[in-house]
């Protein structure tokens, strides 16, 4: 078991610094030049809960220096959010940040869920022009262009 014990134990740290960092990278660098937001989302989700990895792990590295399974754990957990077979960042952001922190997105409360749906879904430049449509023509008048866009995608 020379060799392979060897590889095992030190797994993290070749593994890791693929999973961990340069896949992401290539993954949000792809993000960033592709038009959907769901993936921009996926990522920057990633990216928050990287750094506060990294700011757990430097705040209480002696008490981790401690557990030796720590850095596997971190590294199944980095898989988890990663893959895209799991797609983990984008269930912690669905299941948590937007459950536990509704205010993040700050958006007229009158707004019906699909409209807030659709304003989620746009740039933030886009979100703000129709947040201004929206104050200078009211959310009735909104929720018909939303309906006539729905119509249209229909028909393609």
């Amino acid at each position: 078991m020379g060799v392979l014990g060897a590889i095992a134990r030190n797994l993290d740290t070749v593994v890791g610094p693929m999973v961990m960092l340069i896949y992401p990278l290539y993954a949000s660098i792809r993000a960033i030049e592709s038009p959907s937001a769901l993936d921009d989302q996926q990522w920057l989700t990633y990216w928050v809960l990287y750094s506060l990895i990294t700011l757990f792990e430097l705040s209480c590295w002696r008490a981790l220096a401690w557990f030796p399974l720590w850095p596997y754990m971190k590294l199944i957990f980095s898989l988890w959010l990663v893959l895209p077979i799991f797609n983990g960042a984008a269930y912690v952001y669905e299941n948590v940040v937007k459950v536990h922190i509704p205010n993040l997105i700050k958006l007229n409360p009158d707004l019906t869920s699909s409209e807030r749906r659709a304003i989620q879904m746009m740039t933030p430049e886009a979100r703000g022009s129709v947040e201004r449509f929206i104050a200078k023509y009211g959310s009735d008048a909104f929720e018909k262009v939303v309906k006539a866009a729905e119509k249209e995608a229909k028909k393609r």
